[in-house]
């Protein structure tokens, strides 16, 4: 029987939406327990990386049949001699198994590079939570589940929960397991799983077995050449050596761990694999496997497989003792126990201060287990830990990057998360393709990703994805892979929505890894049109016999001078040529759409990408939408950065391992027609949020060259309003670090940044002419690196603005300091940052050594007649200073009258401090207000209107004191002005 009709007997053929019920990975399924009838067996598994949740209904209990090979092998235990129980605790104790054990911890202790690259490596007794394992049975793996949504599968209990620890008690009949199969769909960590009991039993904490011997079953798929047991085990595990000869001689409690069945073709046929009971007798490694199963060899060995569930049915039922599924995280106070201990990690942060770790780890544990209580999609996704250590490592690299290496980036991320799942495995092996399960998915999911990225839509109906995976099927091999897909992989990628009124469609497991997948499907060039794929497969053909051509037409040219062969032979070499032009409009096709889509105007005024990040894992703090409210338009702003950060060398080169293969010349071609398109559009001005998601695909991107030729399009860098985390820090000053040009201009206000911020943005500052911080909260300890920065030979910057920042005494002593050996600054504004008297007098101190100050800005400083007047002193004999800004602090008429004493025609100084000057309105009062408009949603608005009213009566005094109409004209305008803003300023409208 052919796999499909197997299949179908258990998973009906386009019931999509019963997929949720039937796969593993279903929340909180409901179980039962199923006594096998079969003999005792063992089973064995290896290191994988998945993890997964199920969903089944209720089966009536097979009766219990007694297994002859299991009773056998009970006798055979009685029947052993108190001699064997001595020589089984000398090989026990032995320094080979010690030996053995040693060299198993360390192996199995190894964090994957990813693990390493994104944040710090913690060992497994750190972090590790043990997913819900149920028992199963066979036929509940081949009964397909009833339609459950997630939601009501949350109200289900997860009966019949079994641990790690106790797979091989006895079963039901009260028979001895010796074979146990462990099975979870892609993603529900297996692997992570037996790594975890392998490292218990070196560590004594399994002492039900006195010797563990793993296997990978893709190292033994890959040699066919015949090999003993004994051979195998030692070859592998040299200092086994000594022990192997006791193997089936002793009472010695071994167990064979066998992970990834799925890579094996097992026969269990007599026909097929015959019988062996003799570990020295040279077999094929799958034959080993099958014996070992049956029982043939080494009949007293435990054995643990892990496998995929459409690999189950390899092993006859009867050489099974017990069905293990993995449900993951079935409940959420697991998803929180993770999340807890990955995030409350010392060094998780990278910073040595322990109260700001601690109190910014607790905060981000917070928020993501109230975002997991609301039953957001999240909750969904965590089902499988896989997805767990996604969202940790995401919010490590948000939040815990002060500095971003190349390998560092979010693409990388997602590249690398699929390497650790789907490395090295092919969809089906019994398929003579062979074709890599990533592969698979960029095809197909990546083209129902990519057509919901085209028509803005995140859910998917059950039609939606008949026509992305049915309606292409052609043969019995296309129908076995979508098969082997569905019972193996389709959770991992998508999941029931958990919205009211949208139970019965699908959605993305991750919201960005719909826009990954869509990118891939569009650099990968799986978006073709008809002309292109009919093309690519008459190129191809004619490509391979145009070498045989060329001989055989030779050859008849010499027998027969026909002149139009040689024209023939030219025609068939030019359509390989016209299709590699066709191809060539392919690529400008992808640059053209990574352009539109990364410069789209609706999208313009959404929070950046990295924020997006954010809110989708830490949800929206506030009232929950109703749910007859409108949704907002979907976003998919991520779409054109994952196609170029896909494109980079190092994603490339993880793609390839997957099966994915993208070519250098692609990504050159690629990367040439982007200049036309990219650089051209960026050069437009952009708001702030879409200036730093263009920031972040060049970080993307990795690509020096077209980094460098697009930042020096860039004069005007304005981010107001952005928030400035560490890592769009780090994005920042890499990308800006591709050049070494000076920047006109560069707009900070209002980003949060403090002085981590400012250390790590210092080399691009130095390049700054025109440099905003105002609205930062930045301290004295910022303005010790606003001095460094002042102070360095290579600073560029004229004009700083440093307005609305707390800067105070203390840092008005870093200031003057700068102030004193800078020669580049020319304006200065210190706008509301209570510098107070003594701090403005300190910067007068300084001042006198200064050669290129012109302009200071002192207002709204709480400065006294006394501190104004010293400091317009200082600046009248100021080589270069010519303008004081002293509004809105406390200043008495008469320091007024002083102060309007040292007019410019006499002293070469001009101090701003009124609207008026004299008995004339001064020419800098329109300046003034819009200063004050500006920046009234960040001052104290009943001291505003104060000062207004002060301001509003030296008006009216100034006005009847002067008999000049024309005055008198602009003083009414000035106080019209003045009213207006007090009018607003009362009403709460300004």
């Amino acid at each position: 029987m052919s796999r499909a009709m197997q299949y179908h007997g258990w998973l009906p053929w386009g019931s999509w939406i019963r997929l949720c019920g039937s796969q593993p990975g279903c929340r909180a399924a409901r179980c039962v327990y199923l006594c096998a009838a079969s003999g005792p067996g063992a089973a064995g598994s290896c290191f994988h990386r998945k993890i997964l949740h199920v969903g089944g209904t209720s089966l009536p209990r097979r009766s219990c049949v007694r297994y002859k090979g299991g009773s056998q092998e009970n006798r055979a235990q009685r029947s052993s001699s108190h001699h064997g129980l001595d020589h089984l605790r000398n090989v026990a104790s032995s320094d080979a198994i010690k030996k053995h054990q040693k060299s198993l911890s360390a192996w199995f202790s190894n964090q994957p590079n990813e693990e390493r690259q994104f944040g710090p490596s913690f060992s497994l007794d750190a972090v590790h939570v043990d997913p819900v394992i149920r028992e199963s049975s066979l036929e509940q793996i081949l009964k397909p589940s009833p339609d459950l949504t997630i939601q009501h599968q949350l109200q289900q209990p997860c009966r019949q929960v079994i641990s790690l620890q106790n797979l091989f008690d006895v079963d039901a009949c009260g028979r001895q397991v010796k074979n146990v199969v462990l099975y979870g769909t892609v993603g529900t960590g297996k692997s992570t799983l037996i790594k975890k009991m392998v490292v218990d039993w070196c560590h004594g904490l399994l002492p039900r077995f006195e010797l563990v011997i793993p296997f990978s079953c893709e190292d033994l798929s890959y040699s066919h050449v015949p090999i003993s047991l004994r051979r195998l085990i030692t070859k592998k595990y040299q200092h086994l050596r000594d022990v192997v000869p006791l193997l089936g001689s002793s009472n010695l409690k071994v167990l064979f761990i066998l992970n990834g069945l799925e890579r094996l073709n097992l026969d269990f046929r007599l026909a097929g694999t015959e019988l062996c009971c003799d570990a020295n007798e040279p077999v094929p490694p799958s034959a080993i496997v099958v014996n070992l199963l049956r029982k043939y060899l080494l009949p007293e060995a435990s054995i643990i497989v892990t496998t995929r569930p459409s690999a189950v049915r390899q092993i006859p039922g009867k050489y099974v003792g017990r069905y293990a599924e993995i449900c993951g995280f079935s409940d959420t106070n697991l998803q929180k126990l993770y999340f807890q201990l990955r995030l409350s990690q010392p060094g998780c942060d990278g910073e040595n201060n322990v109260a700001s770790r601690s109190g910014e780890q607790d905060n981000l544990v917070e928020m993501l287990s109230r975002n997991l209580e609301r039953q957001n999609q999240i909750a969904a996704a965590c089902f499988l830990p896989s997805y767990c250590w996604l969202v940790c490592t995401t919010l490590h690299f948000l939040y815990f990057t002060r500095t971003v290496p190349p390998s560092q980036t979010l693409s990388g991320i997602y590249t690398s998360f699929l390497r650790l799942n789907f490395s090295g495995e092919v969809l089906d092996s019994t398929d003579p393709t062979k074709i890599s399960m990533m592969k698979y998915v960029a095809k197909t999911v990546g083209k129902l990703a990519h057509e919901g990225v085209m028509s803005r839509k995140t859910s998917f109906t059950e039609e939606d994805l008949q026509q992305c995976f049915e309606v292409e099927m052609k043969t019995e091999s296309e129908l076995n892979q979508l098969e082997v897909f569905r019972s193996d992989v389709f959770r991992f990628f998508l999941t029931p929505c958990v919205q009211p009124g949208k139970e019965h469609t699908f959605v993305f497991t991750i919201p960005a890894m719909q826009e990954y997948l869509a990118a891939l499907y569009v650099v990968l060039g799986e978006k073709k049109t008809l002309v292109q794929k009919v093309g690519k497969e008459v190129s191809e053909i004619i490509g391979k016999v145009s070498e045989d051509a060329a001989v055989v037409l030779s050859i008849i040219s010499k027998v027969l001078p026909l002149r139009f062969l040689p024209v023939l032979f030219n025609l068939l070499k030019m359509f390989p040529r016209f299709f590699s032009r066709l191809s060539g409009k392919g690529r400008d096709t992808i640059a053209r759409t990574m352009a539109e889509e990364l410069f789209k105007e609706e999208d313009y005024y959404n929070d950046d990408v990295l924020d997006q990040i954010n809110s989708s894992i830490l949800g929206v703090e506030g009232p929950m939408r109703h749910p007859d409210e409108a949704a907002d338009d979907e976003v998919f702003e991520l779409f054109p950065i994952f196609m170029g950060g896909i494109l980079s060398r190092r994603n490339r080169a993880i793609l390839e391992q997957l099966g994915c293969s993208i070519k250098n010349l692609a990504a050159f071609e690629i990367a040439k027609a982007m200049k036309k398109t990219v650089i051209r559009n960026s050069r437009k001005g952009l708001p702030p949020s879409e200036l730093m998601d263009y920031l972040f695909f060049l970080h993307e991107f990795q690509n020096e060259r077209f980094t460098a030729e697009a930042i020096r399009s860039l004069r005007t860098v304005n981010l107001s309003s952005v928030k400035m985390t560490p890592l769009k820090c780090s994005v920042l000053a890499s990308v800006m670090g591709s050049t070494s040009h000076e920047v006109e201009e560069l707009n900070l206000t209002s980003c949060n940044l403090d002085t981590g911020s400012l250390r790590t943005l210092f080399p691009v500052l130095l390049r700054c002419k025109f440099l905003h911080l105002q609205l930062n909260s930045l301290g004295p300890d910022a303005c010790k690196e606003i001095r460094d920065l002042l102070l360095h030979d290579k600073c560029a910057v004229s004009n700083l603005r440093l307005g609305n920042n707390p800067i105070g005494e203390q840092g008005a002593q870093y200031l003057a300091e700068a102030l004193a050996g800078n020669r580049s600054l020319t304006h200065l504004s210190l706008l509301h940052t209570a510098l107070g008297d003594r701090g403005v007098e300190l910067i007068a101190q300084h001042l006198t050594e200064n050669q290129q100050l012109q302009e200071l800005n002192l207002g709204y400083n709480s400065l006294t007649d006394t501190g104004a007047l010293h400091v317009v002193e200082v600046a009248k004999k100021h080589a270069t200073l010519d303008k004081v800004h002293l509004y809105f602090n406390d200043i008495s008429e008469d320091g007024k009258r002083a102060l309007d004493s040292l007019r410019m025609d006499r002293d070469g100084v001009r101090a701003l401090v009124f609207l008026t000057a004299g008995t004339d309105v001064s020419d800098y009062w329109s300046s003034i207000l819009n200063v004050v408009h500006k920046n009234l949603p960040f001052w104290d608005r009943e001291r505003v209107r104060q000062h207004l009213t002060i301001i509003l009566q030296d008006l009216e005094s100034s006005r009847r004191q002067t008999v000049n109409p024309w005055r008198k004209a602009k003083f009414l305008r000035v106080e019209s002005e003045v009213k207006k803003m007090l009018g607003k300023l009362q009403h709460g409208t300004l």
